[in-house]
């Protein structure tokens, strides 16, 4: 009488190949890169959200900024924050991948006051730890009043993550 059945053999065959497969899939998505890059579409909006808000409330106010963007030096780069201690100790280079190395913080709670923002966006966790008193976003204004936001870090792309208006 035969036994109907599989062999070990065939058994060990079908789990390889299935494990060949799986491991062509797994590298050919490559999970570190979609959460990278999902990382900073977060940033992207962020930054945008940020800048609409700040322009929104020039347009509301017919012309002048908030008054801690008002204040701020034209051509220095603050970290934006809530200015706790600490943030306002320490470089924004020591926080941020880009160039400055200003110890400064910018605090734009007023937009979140009057209603233009739900709460001051906070930069993903990637390769630095963000929360309200350093979120990991930084605002520059050059002397003709034109402000850039730009994101501490990127890490899915080689260009910075920055929107001017």
């Amino acid at each position: 009488m035969q036994k109907k059945g599989f062999t070990l053999i065939e058994l060990l065959i079908v789990i390889a190949i299935i494990a060949i497969i799986a491991g062509v899939v797994f590298v050919a998505l490559d999970p570190l890169r979609r959460f990278q890059d999902a990382r900073d579409a977060r940033r992207w909006s962020d930054i945008a959200e940020l800048a609409n808000a700040i322009k929104i409330d020039q347009v509301d106010n017919q012309g002048p900024y908030l008054t801690a963007i008002a204040d701020a030096t034209a051509g220095q780069v603050y970290l934006i924050g809530d200015c706790a201690a600490g943030a306002t100790g320490a470089p924004v280079i020591d926080y941020c991948t880009t160039d400055p190395t200003q110890a400064a913080c910018l605090d734009l709670g007023g937009l979140v006051t009057q209603g233009y923002l739900g709460q001051v966006p906070i930069s993903p966790n990637g390769d630095g730890t963000w929360s309200a008193s350093t979120t990991g976003y930084t605002l520059q204004k050059d002397a003709v009043g034109i402000i850039t936001i730009r994101s501490c870090e990127e890490e899915g792309s080689t260009t910075e993550i920055s929107v001017v208006r």
